[in-house]
C-alpha cells in the first residue's frame, strides 16, 4: 500500500504534536492548548480524508474483524504476510489512537469551560488519556519496528516515502 502525501504529513505532524504536548510543554500553557487544537484539526482532516480521500486512505479499508486481529497477532510470532493495506493489528491501533486523541481533545476543551473549571477528575482523566495515548504510540512504534526488522516488511519506508 502506498501512503499519499496527506496521510504522511498528518501522521508526522500528529506525532510531533502529541510528543511535544506530552514531553515538552506544560499543561495549561497557551502553546500546549494551541498544539492541542492543531492536533484536533489534523484528526478531523485525517478522518475526513478517510471518507472522501484517495482509496488507499479510506477508513473503510480498515480490517476490524476480531478473528483477523487474533490471527494477525499470532502471525507476528511465526510468519508474517504483509497486508495489502493495514493489517488487522494496525487497523485496531488506528481506531484506538483516534479514539484516545478525540477523548483527549474533548477533555482538554472541557477544562476551559466554566462548568468544569478546576475539576480534578477532569484533569486526572485528561492526564490518564495522555499517558494512554503515549503508551499506544509506543506500542505502535515497537510493532512497526518489529515487523520491519523481524519480518523484513518495509513499513518505515512506506510511511516516510510513500
Amino acid at each position: 500500500m502506498r501512503h499519499d502525501l496527506l496521510v504522511r504529513c498528518t501522521h508526522l505532524l500528529f506525532a510531533l504534536g502529541v510528543v511535544s504536548n506530552y514531553w515538552l510543554l506544560e499543561p495549561g500553557e497557551d502553546l500546549h492548548e494551541w498544539i492541542g487544537w492543531s492536533v484536533a484539526v489534523l484528526l478531523v482532516v485525517r478522518i475526513a480524508w478517510g471518507f472522501w480521500g484517495v482509496s488507499e486512505a479510506r477508513l473503510s479499508r480498515l480490517v476490524l474483524a476480531p478473528r483477523l486481529l487474533v490471527s494477525d497477532l499470532r502471525g507476528l510470532m511465526t510468519r508474517y504476510e504483509a497486508a495489502q493495506g493495514h493489517s488487522a493489528a494496525g487497523s485496531w491501533m488506528i481506531v484506538v489512537m483516534f479514539g484516545l486523541t478525540a477523548a483527549l481533545i474533548l477533555t482538554g476543551w472541557m477544562q476551559d469551560l466554566d462548568a468544569f473549571w478546576g475539576e480534578e477528575w477532569l484533569q486526572a482523566t485528561h492526564a490518564w488519556l495522555g499517558h494512554s495515548l503515549i503508551a499506544a504510540a509506543a506500542l505502535h512504534v515497537v510493532a512497526v519496528c518489529f515487523v520491519q526488522f523481524r519480518h523484513d516488511v518495509p513499513l518505515i519506508r512506506k510511511i516516510w516515502f510513500g
